[in-house]
C-alpha cells in the first residue's frame, strides 16, 4: 500500500509539471513566443554554422549573434532561461561594450565646419611665400583679396603650427634660403679621389661659384695638406677677389687651424656642413659627379700630370664655356656669345673636338 502511494505521488508530480508547461504555453502571449523562438533558433543556427560547416567544436558567437542577444536581453522576459551557448554575464558584457562604443561616437566633438582642401592649400601657399605673416595677417590678406568668408585666424593657425609662436632664426633663414640669397657671393669646395692606371690615388680639389656654377679653380696632388690647400685658394683669389662665404665639409684640412686662420684673414666666412650631410654642399657634390661621369669614367688617367691635363682641357675648354647647366636656365657658366637667330636651314656650325673628339664645341660660321 505504501509503495503504491509513493508511485502515485511520483507520477502525479510529473503529470503536474506537464500540465503547468501546457498551461504556460497556451497562455503565453504571441510576442513572447516569437521572441523565444528567435532566441532558440539563433543559437541553433550559430551551432550549425560553426560545428557543421566550419568544423569548430566550440561555437563562437559572431558580431551579429552578439547584437541580437543584446536586443533580446532588453525586450524578452526570462531571456536567461533560453540562453544555452554562453553565460548571461557574457551578454551583459557585450551590452556594456556596445554602449561604450555608442557613447564614444555620440560624444565626439563636432567643432567648426571643415574647410575645403583648396582653401587649406591657399593658406599654406600664402604662408610659404610670406613666412613672417601671422594668422591674423593672412586672414586680413585674404579679405583684402576679396575672398568670400575667409577662414578665421584660429582656423588658419591650425594649419600653420609654426605660426603659434614667433618663428625662430632657423625658420626665417633656412639653409636653402641662405644659399639662394647669397649665391652671388658664395663659393663651395671639396676634394675627391681618382685612381690612376697603376692604382695610385690622386686627390682633386675643386672650387665652384654658386651663382654661375663656374669651376673657379682646380688642382691635383698626391698628398693634400693645409698649406697646399691655402696656396690653391690664394691662386683662386688674385687681387683680393674673394667670396664672402665658403661652404665646405668637415674634412680635417678645411677644419684645420691654419686653413680657418687663412679664411678669417681673407674676410671669408666659413660655413661647415653638418656631419654626414652632403646635400648641404650640393653644388660641389654635383660638379664632382659630373666630372666623374663625363671625364674620369671615359678616360683612365696615367699619372698626376695626365689627369691635370685632362681636367684643364675638360673644364676650361668645355665645362665652363660650352656645357649648359639646368640650374642656370640652360646657360653656360661663362656666358657664351650671343648670335642672331637663324633658321636651321641657314645655320652652319664649326665644330672643335675636345678630348680627342669625346666632346665638341660649336660656333656659328660667318
Amino acid at each position: 500500500m505504501l509503495s503504491f502511494l509513493r508511485s502515485l505521488y511520483k507520477y502525479s508530480k510529473e503529470w503536474l509539471g506537464y500540465l503547468v508547461t501546457y498551461l504556460k504555453n497556451n497562455f503565453m502571449t504571441k510576442h513572447t513566443t516569437n521572441m523565444e523562438n528567435i532566441a532558440l533558433r539563433s543559437q541553433l543556427a550559430s551551432y550549425v554554422r560553426r560545428f557543421e560547416k566550419e568544423k569548430i567544436p566550440t561555437p563562437r558567437p559572431t558580431p551579429a549573434f552578439r547584437q541580437l542577444w543584446v536586443l533580446l536581453s532588453k525586450h524578452m522576459e526570462n531571456w536567461k532561461k533560453s540562453l544555452v551557448m554562453v553565460k548571461p554575464d557574457t551578454v551583459i558584457r557585450w551590452h556594456r561594450t556596445a554602449f561604450k562604443f555608442y557613447w564614444k561616437q555620440k560624444s565626439k566633438k563636432i567643432g567648426r565646419p571643415t574647410i575645403s582642401p583648396t582653401t587649406i592649400q591657399l593658406i599654406k601657399r600664402v604662408h610659404k611665400e610670406n613666412p613672417l605673416l601671422s594668422p591674423e595677417k593672412i586672414h586680413e590678406k585674404l579679405q583684402l583679396l576679396g575672398i568670400d568668408k575667409p577662414p578665421a585666424p584660429n582656423t588658419i593657425a591650425k594649419y600653420l603650427p609654426s605660426s603659434r609662436k614667433p618663428p625662430s632664426e632657423k625658420q626665417i633663414q633656412s639653409w636653402k634660403t641662405f644659399l639662394h640669397n647669397h649665391q652671388n657671393e658664395t663659393w663651395a669646395t671639396d676634394f675627391f679621389t681618382i685612381p690612376t692606371l697603376t692604382f695610385n690615388v690622386l686627390h682633386v680639389l675643386v672650387i665652384i661659384h654658386h651663382k654661375t656654377r663656374e669651376i673657379v679653380h682646380f688642382n691635383v696632388t698626391t698628398n693634400p695638406t693645409a698649406e697646399w690647400t691655402i696656396q690653391q685658394f690664394r691662386n683662386a683669389t688674385p687681387y683680393g677677389k674673394v667670396p664672402r662665404y665658403l661652404i665646405h665639409d668637415n674634412d680635417p684640412i678645411f677644419c684645420s687651424k691654419a686653413f680657418q686662420a687663412f679664411l678669417q684673414s681673407s674676410a671669408i666666412t666659413s660655413k661647415k656642413t653638418a656631419y654626414r650631410s652632403p646635400w648641404q654642399n650640393a653644388y660641389a657634390e654635383r660638379v664632382i659627379g659630373t666630372i666623374k661621369r663625363e671625364l674620369v669614367d671615359q678616360v683612365i688617367p696615367l699619372n698626376e700630370q695626365h689627369l691635370r691635363g685632362l681636367l684643364t682641357e675638360y673644364i676650361k675648354g668645355y665645362y665652363n664655356t660650352d656645357r649648359t647647366y639646368q640650374g642656370i636656365n640652360g646657360k653656360t657658366p661663362i656666358p657664351s656669345p650671343v648670335y642672331l637667330p637663324t633658321s636651321v636651314e641657314d645655320t652652319v656650325l664649326d665644330a672643335t673636338p675636345i678630348l680627342n673628339g669625346l666632346y665638341h664645341t660649336y660656333k656659328k660660321a660667318a
